[in-house]
């Protein structure tokens, strides 16, 4: 289990554990769940990469307490 935290920059940071082997769609699902948005409006980036939903989080190589940018559509 892998804690990552999700932060809006609007003042809500988001706690999410999950496997490493979930995908991002999975961990946008969570973040939803916790936020109450759709988890079809939920962007997330790190710098200039926005992160595609099928790939897993061992793939763009997220660890445990990595921080992650959280946009909505």
């Amino acid at each position: 289990m892998i804690e990552v935290i999700c932060n809006d920059r609007l003042g809500k940071k988001v706690r999410v554990k999950c496997n490493s082997d979930d995908t991002i769609g999975d961990l946008k699902k969570l973040i939803a769940a916790q936020t109450g948005t759709k988890a079809e409006k939920i962007i997330l980036k790190k710098w200039y990469n926005i992160y595609k939903d099928n790939i897993t989080l061992a793939d763009y190589e997220i660890h445990d307490g990595m921080n992650i940018e959280l946009y909505y559509q």
